[in-house]
């Protein structure tokens, strides 16, 4: 039949399948590689920071709020619990009627001690929302040590010890956290997490993170800094330009400790991992997240992205199984990419981020790895994304309007 490919087709693509497999397992022992050698500069570093004599300076905590987020009160506690000498909370909102405003209320009323600011940033200073009040939150700060995270991090209580140590090092310019993602049970009389936010936390852990640590170990450190946290000083901001620099640029942390990187200073991951919570996705706004996520990043490392397609092991093997109608050496090739991609996961979401749920939700990771490959394709396919309220169109990084959801 005219439709059927032909002998040579079948062979150029069971050929290009296995080389995209056998490309993928390199990946995976990059990964492995990475996590090792986070691990072992892990314990180094509490080590050090349980030792050292050095006084701790004090340190100005920034969280830009844009409504409540899951275990958002429980979230803002573990800031105000943390086992260190001095430091600030100041938190920024567009709004003054936003919801987030009261709890912060009542943060300031259970922690009398510590000194917590409430900013309303009223003006609107560049497309992203969230450096706009950074601009707007930086003259509250009282101290050299910055230190910025998302409104959704909670943070356990030797959190800013081990984060900021590394910046006695004048060397280091800015330090950033790995973190693991929490799918939020539903609110209801089933509280279980929905699909979305389960494959949501599982890419974080089993994709994001041993692409972040194969990245930091090719490339010989970190050049980027994760929203997670990014701890840094005040003239190395200044330096950079600063929050002024970023203000229409939708991966601000991305930018932040890639500017910082290149002034000559390293960016160093603590070796504390904090924990994002995730909010109840269906599968259609878990599937918005992802293309969101995925064209942040291709706008960001072009060249990274593009080299993603190699990192799509089971597809890949999937491919080559069926181009090679089941012979044995394919078969052995899935098997080997299969466990490959397993040990990456468990070492990964296990050892390195202490996260549990993998064991729930390995049965998605096939799932979760045949659409990933669907999703980097679309995300060449446009410039639109969904972010909170707005929508805007991407392109080199920078935001642009183009509605708002309230208006």
């Amino acid at each position: 039949m005219s439709w059927m490919p032909t002998p040579t087709a079948r062979s150029l693509v069971e050929i290009l399948a296995a080389i995209g497999t056998l490309c993928s397992l390199c990946f995976y022992f990059l990964s492995v590689l990475g996590a090792a050698s986070f691990l072992g500069d892990r314990s180094r570093k509490i080590q050090r920071a349980a030792t050292t004599g050095d006084p701790l300076p004090p340190v100005s905590i920034l969280k830009p709020l844009k409504g409540i987020d899951p275990q958002a009160w429980e979230s803002f506690c573990s800031h105000c619990e943390q086992d260190y000498p001095e430091y600030q909370l100041i938190f920024g909102v567009s709004d003054p009627r936003d919801p987030a405003a009261d709890l912060v209320r009542r943060l300031q009323v259970k922690y009398p001690r510590i000194p917590i600011e409430l900013i309303v940033c009223e003006r609107v200073l560049g497309a992203n929302i969230k450096v706009s009040n950074l601009v707007q939150m930086l003259p509250a700060a009282r101290h050299e040590i910055l230190l910025v995270n998302d409104s959704d991090i909670r943070v356990p209580s030797d959190y800013l010890r081990n984060t900021i140590s590394p910046l006695a090092d004048s060397a280091i310019g800015l330090v950033t956290c790995l973190y693991r993602g929490v799918a939020s049970p539903t609110p209801g009389p089933a509280p279980d997490p929905t699909l979305g936010s389960r494959l949501e936390a599982l890419g974080i852990s089993t994709d994001f993170i041993p692409g972040v640590l194969s990245a930091r170990f090719l490339e010989r450190g970190l050049h980027f800094g994760l929203g997670s946290t990014l701890a840094f000083r005040r003239h190395d901001l200044e330096a950079i330009g600063s929050f002024e620099i970023i203000l229409d640029y939708l991966a601000d942390d991305y930018e932040l400790g890639h500017r910082i990187a290149a002034t000559g200073k390293r960016v160093e991951l603590s070796p504390v991992t904090v924990t994002t919570f995730l909010p109840a996705y269906s599968l259609g706004q878990f599937l918005q997240h992802q293309l969101r996520w995925w064209r942040t990043i291709r706008d960001a490392r072009r060249w990274g992205y593009a080299g993603l397609i190699f990192t799509f092991g089971l597809p890949w093997a999937v491919i080559t199984l069926f181009a090679a109608r089941g012979a044995a050496w394919a078969w052995l090739l899935f098997m080997l990419v299969l466990f490959a991609r397993l040990a990456v996961g468990l070492l990964v979401s296990v050892i390195v981020l202490s996260d549990r749920q993998f064991f729930r939700d390995v049965v998605l990771l096939p799932f979760r790895d045949l659409i990933a490959p669907i999703i980097w394709l679309a995300s060449f396919m446009g410039n639109r994304i969904h972010w909170r309220d707005e929508v805007f169109d991407l392109k080199r990084g920078r935001l642009t309007m183009v509605r708002s959801r309230d208006a």
